[in-house]
C-alpha cells in the first residue's frame, strides 16, 4: 500500500526565535547591546518565544502592536482571556507570560524608594498618579493629600464606579483630608473612554468639593481627569 503520509503536504511549523537570522534574534541583540536597546516588538518576541506557521515571533509581535497603535498600555489593560480571543497565535501560555511581565514591572516600580514628591504642577501630579488609574476599564475617584509645602502625604481611592461614572461621597473625601491634617488636596478621576472633556457632573462635583474644602481652610489645587493616553487639568484651564 502507498504511504499516505508521504503524499500529504507538510504543515509549516511555527517560526521560533532560534529560527531567525542572526540580525533578527532579540536575545542575541540584548546580549550585545543591553535589554534597553530592544524595540517593544523584540521584547514581546522574547516573552512569546514562538510565532505562527510561516510567521516569525517578531512579526507576530509587530502585528499585535500595530493593532493597538504601537502602544503597550492597551495590551496591559487586556485580560488573559481577551488576549487569547483577540490574537491568533496567542494561547493561554503566551498571554499569561505577557501578563506576568506587566505585573513584574508594576511591582518593581512600587518597590523603588518612595521619597514623596512635591506637587509643583499638573504634570507632576499626573506622573505620580497615572499608574494607578490610566489602565482601569472602570472609573475611580482619588484624592492626593498634601502638606503646607505641597508635598504628598498620601493618596486615597475614594470611590469605584462603572465605565461611565463613579459616585463620590464628599464627606468621606473631606474626612480623609482632615485625618491626614492636609493643607491642600488634588482631585483625580479617570475616564476609561479616553474622553478628556469634563462632564457637567464633573464640574458640579469639583465646585462642591472646592466649597467644602474652603470651609476647612483646605486648598483644592487641581482636579485631573486621566485617560489611557493623556490628562485634563482644571487648574491649567483656569477652572478652579
Amino acid at each position: 500500500m502507498p504511504d499516505r503520509r508521504r503524499d500529504e503536504p507538510r504543515q509549516p511549523r511555527a517560526v521560533k526565535i532560534a529560527d531567525l537570522s542572526a540580525d533578527d534574534k532579540p536575545r542575541e541583540k540584548a546580549m550585545r547591546l543591553g535589554i534597553g536597546a530592544l524595540s517593544n516588538a523584540e521584547l514581546l518576541a522574547i516573552i512569546f518565544g514562538g510565532g505562527l506557521p510561516g510567521m516569525s515571533v517578531v512579526q507576530l509581535s509587530q502585528d499585535i502592536l500595530s493593532s493597538v497603535e504601537n502602544r503597550l498600555s492597551p495590551l496591559r489593560r487586556k485580560t488573559i482571556g481577551q488576549m487569547v480571543r483577540s490574537y491568533k497565535g496567542i494561547g493561554p501560555a503566551k498571554a499569561i507570560a505577557l501578563a506576568a511581565a506587566f505585573e513584574l514591572g508594576a511591582r518593581c516600580r512600587d518597590e523603588e524608594p518612595d521619597i514623596q514628591p512635591v506637587m509643583r504642577d499638573s504634570s507632576t501630579a499626573y506622573g505620580y498618579i497615572r499608574k494607578d488609574v490610566e489602565a482601569l476599564d472602570f472609573e475611580e475617584f482619588w484624592v492626593l493629600v498634601l502638606s503646607r509645602a505641597n508635598r504628598i502625604i498620601g493618596k486615597h481611592c475614594i470611590s469605584e464606579g462603572g465605565t461611565a461614572m463613579t459616585v463620590v461621597d464628599v464627606k468621606k473625601l473631606m474626612r480623609t483630608a482632615i485625618d491626614a491634617m492636609a493643607s491642600a488636596v488634588i482631585l483625580v478621576h479617570n475616564h476609561p473612554s479616553g474622553n478628556l472633556t469634563p462632564s457637567a457632573q464633573d464640574d458640579a462635583l469639583t465646585r462642591k468639593i472646592r466649597d467644602a474644602a474652603a470651609l476647612l481652610d483646605i486648598r483644592v489645587l487641581d482636579h485631573l481627569i486621566v485617560t489611557p493616553t493623556s490628562y485634563y487639568s482644571y487648574a491649567d484651564n483656569g477652572r478652579l
